[in-house]
């Protein structure tokens, strides 16, 4: 017999792991693909910017379904996937990751692009004539100016990967033990006519959505120059 406890300690931790990860790697590629959209002009970068906004615009259950599409067993990724780790990734804990980095990603790159443009370029131009190469002015000064617009952007994509449902129950599954995150099991528990811990997990996710919006106004608060 599972106890409350359990019920509750799994999909909790499971969806903190997953958004941590999630969130590790929305901010490395976030910030990279924001630097290019805020300094580059290229051909097709509004294609690529439109594609990056999709996941903000579209139903969570229609993301779903193209994830399932790309790295499912018969997908490029999918089949891609197979090769390299000799299994399929659909119904793990992995493809909640993906899940969730897709549907957060959007998030990160807007608010660090926005935060980025705002940077002067004349500070940029200046640390060139003094030698610098861009990845350094990039590094030493565009990125650490544009530090209260990363964070929030951070933030923003943790605090939305958390409650990440839909494109999350089409390509990880509900799989009690497995793949329950806190959103899916709010939907088991709920569909099972368990209010009591629907609402126990419904309390925890709240709980953790506001703690997230006070951390973030603290921390931001610190970050004043």
């Amino acid at each position: 017999m599972i106890s409350m406890l359990d019920k509750i300690w799994f999909p909790l931790s499971l969806t903190l792991w997953i958004v941590t990860i999630s969130s590790i790697f929305v901010l490395c590629s976030g910030v990279t693909i924001a630097y290019v959209f805020a300094r580059r002009e290229f051909r097709g970068k509004g294609l690529l910017e439109l594609l990056i906004t999709l996941p903000l615009v579209l139903p969570p259950t229609v993301i779903g379904y193209i994830l399932v599409i790309l790295v499912g067993r018969n997908g490029f990724l999918g089949q891609l996937i197979f090769d390299v780790m000799g299994r399929g990734i659909m119904f793990t804990w992995q493809a909640a990751v993906i899940a969730a980095y897709t549907v957060s990603l959007p998030l990160m790159v807007y608010t660090a692009k926005a935060a980025i443009e705002a940077v002067d370029r004349e500070i940029e131009y200046a640390a060139y004539i003094l030698g610098k190469s861009e990845l350094e002015t990039a590094l030493q000064i565009t990125l650490p100016l544009a530090k209260k617009g990363v964070l929030a952007g951070l933030i923003l994509s943790f605090a939305r990967a958390i409650g990440e449902f839909g494109a999350t129950l089409m390509l990880a599954g509900n799989i009690p033990g497995k793949t329950n995150t806190m959103s899916v099991s709010i939907y088991s528990a709920f569909q099972a006519g368990n209010n009591e811990l629907a609402q126990v997990l419904v309390l925890i996710l709240v709980f953790m959505s506001l703690l997230t919006i006070a951390l973030t106004g603290r921390f931001a608060g610190k970050l004043e120059v």
